[in-house]
C-alpha cells in the first residue's frame, strides 16, 4: 500500500510543505545567483527517471560557465563562488527539485536521478535502480554521497529498491536532515562534483 499509494502522498504533502516554509530561503538565493551567474540562477538537465523516461531536473546554478583559452570549462573548483559553495553546503541547490516531485517525475527518498550517458554503462543489476522514482536524497547519499565509489553507490541503491519502506524512508529523512546540518558528505576529495562514471 505505502508503494502505490502512501508514498506518492506523502512527497506531495511534504514538498509543498517545505517549499512555503522555505521559500524565503530559496528567494534569496535565487536572488544572488542571478546577480553572480548573470541572471542565470537555474541549471536544468535532462536525467533518466523510472523506467529510464527521460525528464528534466531543476536545480540552482552554483558554478558559473568561465572557460579558459581553449574554450573548455574551468575544474568545478574554480567556477563555484563563496555564495555557490554555501548553497552546496546546505544542499539549498536541491530546493527546486520539490517541483520536479510535484509533477511525479522525483520522489523524495529514492537512487540520485544521474546522466542518460552513464545507461549503456550499466549492467543488469545496476540498471535495476531505475525501477522506482528517483529521489532528491536517498540511501545511498546517507552513507556517503559524494565520498564513496561508483559501484557501492549502486548496490546502495538497489538494496533501497528492495527494501523500500515508510520506515526506511523515515530513516532516511531523518539522516538526510543530520547530515545537510554537519555538511557531511558533499564533496569528494578535490572536486566539487562525483567522478564521471566510466563504467564496470
Amino acid at each position: 500500500m505505502y508503494k502505490l499509494l502512501g508514498k506518492r502522498f506523502i512527497d506531495l504533502f511534504l514538498a509543498l510543505l517545505i517549499l512555503v516554509c522555505l521559500c524565503p530561503i530559496l528567494i534569496v538565493a535565487i536572488i544572488c545567483l542571478l546577480i553572480q551567474n548573470k541572471g542565470k540562477a537555474f541549471f536544468i538537465q535532462e536525467r533518466p527517471g523510472k523506467n529510464l523516461k527521460l525528464f528534466s531536473i531543476y536545480k540552482l546554478k552554483t558554478m558559473n560557465d568561465d572557460k579558459d583559452s581553449n574554450g573548455l570549462l574551468f575544474p568545478d573548483n574554480l567556477r563555484i563562488s563563496s555564495t555557490g559553495k554555501l548553497i552546496r553546503k546546505f544542499s539549498i541547490d536541491e530546493l527546486p527539485q520539490l517541483f520536479n516531485v510535484i509533477k511525479g517525475e522525483m520522489s523524495l527518498i529514492g537512487p540520485r536521478p544521474l546522466l542518460p550517458q552513464y545507461i549503456p554503462l550499466y549492467n543488469e543489476f545496476q540498471l535495476r535502480r531505475h525501477e522506482v522514482l528517483p529521489g532528491i536524497t536517498g540511501w545511498s547519499q546517507v552513507n556517503g554521497r559524494n565520498t564513496i565509489e561508483w559501484v557501492q553507490k549502486f548496490e546502495f541503491d538497489v538494496w533501497y529498491v528492495d527494501n523500500l519502506s515508510f520506515t526506511l524512508d523515515l530513516k532516511i529523512i531523518f539522516l538526510t536532515i543530520k547530515k545537510v546540518l554537519k555538511s557531511e558528505g558533499v564533496n569528494s576529495s578535490n572536486i566539487i562534483t562525483m567522478e564521471p562514471f566510466k563504467g564496470n
